[in-house]
């Protein structure tokens, strides 16, 4: 009991540690608590470590918990719309200070929130009306709750219930609305007879999912999008289309000839109301878009869980801020445009540029053929042209090398690939090139 009880004395105060780690750049109250979770381990632990290594274990932890805080990264995945770094870049903007959010400028008096925007939105999807939530799946969990209030029940085909990012089921969150779902079809097969049998008295909603994260070839069949809508008419039931990723431009050259429908074309075949993302191939803010007739928009805006799903300022003047880049058709100095259609050639002289200038590192360095992604859940049979700059470290292990770039200064997130370290600079901006060649010397410096 001595020996624990000189043992325990051995232990730094949080004072004495707080000035060791005096330059953290974190809150001191997070500093604090750092160091108290480290001194509650250290008391349970059976032997006491010397004080410079209870003073390098929390500033490693204090590391950590820096890297966690959002902070701009360099993505050299190759994967435009990533959804783990924050989906489509997008141009810096923040609406700060007052802003009219709810003030109309005319009369002087209270106004509607997203008023402009609402109208920016309706005339890019060739709307009746528009509004905004906070993503897409808000949106259709907002149409739901609101088409299936009286009616509970929502008619979609098996080969449709997709899975998202998460692990997120659209069945389970269809479900989570207090709908009733009614699967039809089979995954691969989905006829007209199918929707028009299973139309009842208890039919609240015809809903329709792009299956924008994935392809089925061979034996498969669905109806067009114009003969679900007149259904929908002749039955007098609401026809909603999920789009998930919303493009407003039909997709050029890159795409290989693969066409991705657009918000105005699902409109105008038929469906009452388009719901996608802004976040996506649109290239704003995390965003839900809702988009269609003037009626049942108004509807939802009137809903009461609409309040629980609006957006604040900042999305509003960012998402503001990229429809009037499609309105003034500028939609191409958007960043996510400008990474789609980057041609090859201009990719390899700024890659060969970068390998050039890294010559003389420890490492094997090349710049090998590739292809990117688009990402977010859109167009995967689209492979991207690209090259990629391919790296060996001498002595340093891969998994180790892409661990001292993640705590680079931008952090830079690369893919490690058939034994070599790959960067994409599809999706590096330019302003970035050199950050990006100071991490990597940096990484073969730092331990």
């Amino acid at each position: 009991m001595a020996r624990q009880s000189n043992n325990l004395r051995a232990i730094p105060g949080v004072d004495t540690l707080l000035e060791a780690v005096a330059d953290c750049p974190l809150p001191r109250p997070l500093v604090v608590a750092a160091i108290r979770v480290e001194l509650r381990s250290l008391r349970k632990a059976g032997s006491i470590p010397g004080r410079d290594k209870i003073t390098a274990t929390i500033r490693q932890r204090l590391d950590d918990l820096a890297l966690s805080r959002l902070q701009p990264v360099i993505n050299g995945t190759g994967v435009v719309v990533h959804t783990n770094l924050g989906r489509s870049p997008m141009n810096p903007l923040a609406a700060t200070g007052f802003v009219n959010l709810e003030m109309d400028l005319v009369t002087g008096r209270r106004g509607a929130r997203a008023a402009y925007l609402e109208r920016c939105l309706a005339e890019l999807c060739g709307a009746e009306a528009a509004t905004v939530v906070n993503n897409c799946a808000a949106a259709l969990v907002l149409n739901l709750r609101h088409f299936t209030a009286k009616k509970t029940e929502v008619i979609v085909s098996r080969g449709e219930l997709v899975q998202i990012g998460g692990g997120f089921r659209l069945s389970e969150i269809l479900e989570s609305s207090g709908a009733n779902l009614r699967e039809i079809g089979a995954t691969n097969q989905t006829t007209l007879d199918d929707y028009a049998r299973a139309i009842g008295p208890q039919t609240g909603l015809l809903l329709k999912v792009h299956r924008s994260n994935f392809f089925m070839s061979g034996f498969v069949a669905a109806p067009e999008r114009r003969e679900l809508a007149a259904l929908a008419k002749k039955k007098r039931v609401p026809f909603v289309e999920d789009l998930g990723s919303g493009v407003l431009l039909p997709a050029g050259d890159w795409a290989e000839g693969h066409h991705e429908p657009m918000p105005s074309e699902v409109l105008k075949e038929g469906a009452d109301i388009v719901c996608f993302s802004g976040d996506k191939l649109m290239g704003g803010p995390q965003s839900g878009i809702i988009a269609g007739k003037a009626r049942h928009v108004q509807a939802l805006k009137k809903h009461p869980f609409f309040r629980a799903l609006r957006c604040d300022k900042l999305v509003l003047s960012a998402l503001q801020s990229t429809a009037e880049r499609y309105l003034h058709n500028q939609a191409s100095t958007l960043p996510v445009q400008r990474m789609l259609t980057a041609d090859l050639a201009s990719i390899q002289r700024r890659t060969l540029k970068v390998a050039k200038a890294l010559k003389g590192m420890p490492a094997k360095i090349c710049v090998t053929p590739g292809h990117s992604q688009v990402g977010g859940g859109a167009l995967p049979q689209v492979p991207l042209p690209t090259v990629t700059l391919d790296i060996v470290p001498a002595d340093i292990r891969l998994n180790d090398f892409a661990a001292r770039l993640r705590r680079a200064t931008p952090p830079v997130i690369g893919v490690i690939s058939g034994c070599r370290f790959r960067l994409d600079l599809r999706t590096i901006l330019p302003d970035q090139e050199k950050p990006l060649m100071n991490a990597i010397r940096q990484s073969f410096i730092s331990k």
